[in-house]
């Protein structure tokens, strides 16, 4: 059983899009809360095979990608396993299992918190 956090992305009352997990840096101190949601996304982006990796994923065509597509990052396969698995805690991927193979997506909505928390209030839309 896993006690994984995963990164809360709400949907905004007025219907406009998604709500990033926590507001843009330039509105207002964080909270508390909020820090700790964007550090553990932060963190897990941290290290440069899972970038490598979400990258690779959310780069892929279609929006997905099977494991044994994005696998050659420089790093052993159970290493490859324990960083997508490190994403996917961090709430920045999703999967399925098709077979014997594993298949990986960025949700748009996460894109988008990403980038909401990183626009300065004057560019935000």
């Amino acid at each position: 059983m896993s006690n994984a956090k995963v990164l809360p992305l709400l949907e905004p009352a007025d219907g406009q899009g998604v709500a990033p997990c926590c507001p843009p840096l330039t509105e207002r101190p964080m909270t508390a809360d909020e820090a700790e949601t964007a550090a553990r996304m932060f963190k897990a982006l941290g290290d440069p095979v899972r970038l490598r990796l979400f990258s690779a994923v959310a780069s892929h065509e279609g929006g997905e990608a099977c494991v044994c597509d994005i696998s050659d990052v420089g790093v052993s396969q159970p290493t490859v396993s324990h960083h997508l698995k490190k994403l996917k805690e961090a709430g920045l991927l999703t999967s399925e299992r098709r077979g014997t193979w594993v298949y990986y997506r960025v949700e748009p909505s996460v894109l988008a918190a990403m980038g909401r928390l990183l626009v300065g209030a004057s560019t935000a839309a």
